[in-house]
């Protein structure tokens, strides 16, 4: 039997009008049972539909595997630049806590810096001030040796803690010194060329005032240290042998100046005579006040003979503490009975016995240190 190409839709019409026939099984199972011959069409369709579909598959799982791909590609990107955005933040909070602390150590050792150079600054005026004083206190003590072109006896050496009060008595009573004996040389001096009245009047009231200066810092003096004043150790040894309660007794000053001033009228003699009689009470209830003073304080502190406790021990300590307060009223009571009895000679007397009067006075004190300056530099044999 011939076949020929056409022979096949010749003898199944059928499939020439219906292409889906090939979908059908029963009908390729019949045809092919009956006919016993391969189809070379219909196995090509189904390779052709086979490899459709593998290729369709093949398409769809490369399409799912490469958007898998991407996604995961696309899900490190995003942890990628998460984590670096985080390490970003991180790194800049770092940066900016170690700047802080950068700034803050930068102001702390700015701060540093000025208190140090102030404390510096202090430590160096307190310096420069001290050696100043040491320099002030050297120059008064060499002053003090040579005034009025005569040696001086030098100021005693002061022992132990020395309150600032004192230190500064002691250089100011040197400067007053000097300035006193500038004052009686220019008093003398104007009392020789037989200077008017009114001159010699503002002459001697300077020296009242300068006076005056003297029993204000004694006073300043007497409340820091009333022992140091009492001693007499700012003034020389043959100062202190008159000394009566830290300065002089006012009688004995009157009659120096009385003796220099005579001949003097009957009401001056009268107002001078009631001056020296009013001064040596007033000298005389001091002393006794002073004397009674000593007396109760050596009570308070005598010991009882049977036996004293430490608490009966501090309270006659106290006492006698309290009773060493009243030493510097008696103190600045003397002199305040020293400053009245010039200013009260001072007004009896006319100016011009007045300047004669101060130059009288300054002398004397100007001898009592001259006589202490030779004693002290008289050589002497050993014994």
């Amino acid at each position: 039997m011939e076949l020929y190409f056409g022979y096949l839709q010749d003898s199944l019409p059928h499939c020439k009008h219906s292409p889906n026939i090939m979908n059908s099984g029963s009908t390729q199972f019949a045809t092919s049972g009956k006919m016993g011959i391969y189809e070379p069409c219909y196995h090509m369709n189904m390779r052709s539909d086979s490899f459709k579909a593998e290729s369709s598959q093949n398409t769809s799982t490369s399409t799912v595997v490469e958007s898998n791909v991407k996604f995961n590609n696309k899900l490190e990107d995003i942890h990628h630049e998460t984590f670096e955005d985080a390490k970003t933040y991180e790194q800049k909070k770092h940066t900016d806590k170690v700047l802080r602390r950068l700034a803050q150590n930068r102001e702390a050792a700015r701060k540093s810096r000025l208190r140090k150079k102030a404390y510096v600054q202090q430590l160096e005026s307190s310096r420069i001030r001290l050696v100043q004083l040491e320099q002030e206190l050297d120059q008064a003590r060499q002053q003090t040796m040579y005034l009025g072109g005569h040696l001086r006896e030098p100021a005693p050496q002061l022992s132990g803690s020395v309150s600032p009060e004192v230190l500064a008595f002691q250089m100011e009573y040197g400067n007053w010194v000097e300035e006193q004996s500038r004052q009686m040389n220019e008093l003398g001096l104007a009392f020789q060329t037989n200077a008017p009245d009114v001159e010699l009047k503002i002459l001697v009231e300077s020296g009242m005032r300068h006076y005056d200066d003297l029993f204000r810092i004694k006073a300043i003096a007497t409340k820091a240290d009333v022992f140091y004043i009492m001693s007499g150790m700012w003034r020389t040894a043959t100062e202190r042998f008159f000394l009566w309660i830290g300065g002089f007794r006012p009688s004995e000053l009157l009659k120096v100046l009385v003796a220099q001033l005579n001949p003097l009228t009957e009401p001056q003699l009268a107002a001078v005579c009631s001056l020296q009689q009013s001064s040596q009470q007033a000298e005389d209830a001091l002393s006794q006040g002073l004397n009674k003073l000593q007396q109760t304080l050596s009570e308070a502190i005598t010991p009882d003979p049977i036996g004293t406790s430490d608490m009966s021990y501090m309270m006659a300590m106290t006492n006698a503490m309290e009773r060493l307060d009243a030493l510097a009223s008696f103190v600045i009571q003397a002199d305040n009975l020293q400053q009245q009895t010039l200013r009260q000679m001072h007004n009896i007397l006319t100016p011009r016995q007045a300047a004669r009067g101060l130059l009288a006075l300054g002398e004397h004190f100007h001898r009592l240190r001259t006589l202490s300056s030779l004693w002290a530099n008289c050589p002497r044999e050993p014994t």
